[in-house]
């Protein structure tokens, strides 16, 4: 799927009014975030077509400090264009690491009981 006009046009006058020499333009930029979401790729990994990659994380930081993407969803949401209620999130366990003694096994006794028998055998021992 891909950014068409009227969908730009409808959300067009919430964005930020692009400044000096921007060489992406505003849709382009919204295309990318796109791909990016759609392909699960790194930002290094954008193609070409869309710019420079970094010239596209520092507008995406710019906007998410400034709440644009907030503002947008917030429009969505009053003209009933998105309308979606999140009520559940499902993690997956492969980007969860967790260390080995937090998932809860019991602890080994074997150890301490095996030190505390060497120790009184140790006593007996040296009493003879």
């Amino acid at each position: 799927m891909d950014w068409t006009e009227a969908e730009y046009a409808r959300i067009k006058h919430l964005l930020p009014r692009q400044r000096g020499n921007v060489v992406i333009e505003n849709i382009t930029f919204l295309r990318a975030l796109q791909y990016i979401a759609e392909n699960g790729c790194k930002w290094r990994a954008l193609p070409s077509h869309f710019g420079k990659w970094y010239t596209i994380y520092q507008r995406f930081r710019r906007w998410i400090d400034k709440g644009i993407f907030d503002r947008i969803e917030e429009y969505l949401q009053k003209q009933v264009i998105d309308r979606v209620k999140l009520t559940s999130l499902a993690l997956d366990s492969t980007y969860i690491k967790v260390h080995p003694n937090g998932h809860g096994a019991p602890k080994k006794k074997g150890h301490s009981q095996l030190a505390k028998v060497a120790a009184v055998e140790r006593r007996k021992s040296t009493r003879s």
